[in-house]
């Protein structure tokens, strides 16, 4: 059995093998093959009738029927249950592996997929795998094997009759074939629209305050109704292409059935006597062989049906593969962190440490070196990198384990679940979710109670506001929360860590006025006693309260020659 690790390995290898047998293919392949025996059972009792033996053998002919059709509907109803099944199962996978992949990638990653267009991929594109996986697949092996069956059970009884079968079949997976590659290419022009409007969507409706102070709503909605209008545009050159394939199908099949049809009837009135085996076809024979060619061109006409399927199914296994690529990995990002772990200050080092602002070296190679319970500044120009050093010092971006040390160790991967679990990080725009007060403050962790989100509350100075209610609902992205008010939450989130030795904090007074600032100056230097506290910032004043200032110099620029 193949065993697949990855995300990427586990879509390339349903990408690679998109006809591999599905289970229960093989019930829909036996329901299909049972109309051989049913349909001859048909024939023979008209041959009874026109022989005139009609009651010798009614009651055997109806039981068979009857029995032949029962089986039918158990074995189709059987497989169409476990090709679904599996197919559900098989997108619960791959979703999962895909999220998967996503929750191992850094957040400070600027190439990350928009949440709108991974969200769609997930949701709603993901759904088109189903589809593929337990109609189409099926389709194609009802295509190789029954087709291939009934001509031989045809060309048993006549081989002109096969061969105008095998004239016709040719043509329809042809014409398929040139119309799937355009089908494919519009389901994945029509996948890609639909996950740029979401993402276009849920960032305007992120911004939907800043849009309305602006005055810039109309023009959002024209916009968005433009790309509406592209959408529906492209879904109807999906559904025009798969109307195409069906035609195109229909008239060939048509075609073929005409064809057989009129060669069995001249050959009964004896106008063309050759075609058989050695003479004239009785009526059973020729009912036969015309009952089975409508059932030759079935499983092409049913793949035809479900033909836009597997052009969708692939787009959507290619936009799930694309989601999966990670380019910052995290280290070790979904490994559980330890049950025990030291509350006690960290001592940071680094050697050499490069800081790379897209894919550039902004800061010349950092040497730091604080001591365990220090409190220290970075400052360094705009844009400079200080931000890309903390997420490093934090573990959200990779880093040589020999240019960083915590503790005066060299960290490896299996050591950065442990760390994670002693530093706390706070970014400069602390994102707030829609929900209470208690939940933003927790952030999902075990064993936080409510009397410990009031203490942290309280040391972040939101006893006055926020304390008393704490069950009550904050809006997305902090509406209800003045600029200070969501600095404060953000540092209570970091209070409640109460396992965290170090704290990295990003410009923690950029957005606010000089007497918000000053007041979360004094609360974030009270918080953080006891701790390693590093702050990036170019507050003077904040520089100033801090225990030294640590000057970080801009990279060297490159001399043309």
């Amino acid at each position: 059995m193949q065993n697949i690790d990855t995300p990427q390995a586990a879509c390339a290898s349903a990408q690679h093998r998109p006809n591999s047998a599905q289970p229960g293919s093989g019930w829909l392949v036996l329901a299909s093959l049972l109309w051989l025996p049913q349909a001859g059972v048909i024939a023979w009792a008209v041959q009874c009738f026109a022989a005139g033996q009609a009651l010798d053998y009614l009651a055997i002919q109806v039981a068979a029927v009857m029995l032949l059709g029962i089986v039918r509907a158990l074995c189709e109803g059987r497989g169409v249950r476990v090709t679904y099944v599996h197919a559900r199962a098989r997108v619960s996978s791959l979703r999962a592996q895909t999220l998967q992949a996503l929750a191992q990638t850094s957040p400070m990653d600027r190439t990350r997929p928009a949440s709108g267009l991974a969200a769609s991929a997930l949701a709603e594109q993901a759904e088109a795998i189903v589809p593929w996986l337990s109609r189409y697949q099926p389709a194609m092996w009802r295509v190789r094997v029954v087709s291939p069956i009934i001509v031989l059970a045809v060309a048993t009884q006549s081989w002109l009759a096969a061969l105008i079968l095998l004239f016709c079949a040719p043509l329809i997976p042809l014409f398929m074939a040139i119309v799937g590659w355009r089908a494919k290419a519009a389901s994945e022009a029509h996948m890609v629209e639909l996950g740029q409007m979401n993402a276009f969507l849920l960032d305007r409706l992120r911004g939907l305050s800043t849009l309305r102070a602006l005055h810039a709503v109309p023009h959002t909605a024209s916009r968005l109704r433009a790309q509406a209008q592209s959408l529906c545009e492209r879904t109807m050159r999906v559904l025009r292409i798969a109307f195409l394939s069906s035609a195109v199908l229909e008239l060939f099949s048509a075609l073929g059935v005409a064809m057989v049809a009129m060669y069995v009837g001249f050959h009964l009135l004896g106008n063309l006597p050759f075609g058989a085996w050695g003479g004239k076809l009785s009526l059973g024979q020729a009912l036969w062989v015309l009952m089975l060619a409508p059932s030759f061109f079935d499983p092409l006409r049913e793949l035809s049906a479900v033909w836009h399927d597997r052009a969708a199914g692939q787009a959507a296994m290619e936009g799930l593969q694309a989601l999966s690529q990670k380019n910052l990995p995290l280290p070790a990002a979904l490994a559980p962190a330890p049950d025990t772990v030291s509350p006690d200050a960290i001592r940071v080092d680094t050697c050499n440490l490069l800081i790379t602002v897209d894919g550039q070296a902004a800061l010349a190679p950092v040497n730091l070196h604080v001591d365990a319970g220090e409190h220290v500044a970075i400052w360094a120009p705009s844009g400079a990198g200080k931000s890309v050093l903390l997420a490093q010092l934090a573990g959200l971006l990779p880093v040589a384990p020999e240019q960083l040390m915590l503790d005066g160790q060299i960290l490896h991967t299996s050591d950065w679940p442990a760390m994670r679990a002693r530093t706390a990080w706070m970014g400069q725009q602390a994102h707030v979710f829609a929900g209470s007060v208690s939940r933003n403050v927790q952030l999902g962790r075990e064993g936080v109670n409510a009397q410990a989100v009031e203490h942290a509350l309280t040391q972040a100075g939101l006893d006055q506001s926020l304390v008393q209610r704490q069950g009550s609902s904050l809006g997305e992205a902090g509406q209800g929360l003045s600029g200070g008010e969501a600095v404060r939450l953000a540092l209570a989130r970091m209070a409640i860590h109460q396992h965290a030795g170090l704290w990295l904090v990003d410009e923690p007074t950029a957005h606010l006025d000089p007497a918000t600032a000053l007041q979360v100056m004094h609360s974030l230097r009270r918080m953080a006693k006891g701790k390693t506290l590093i702050v990036a910032t170019h507050d003077a004043v904040l520089a100033a309260l801090m225990d030294r200032t640590i000057y970080l110099q801009a990279a060297m620029p490159k001399v043309l020659a």
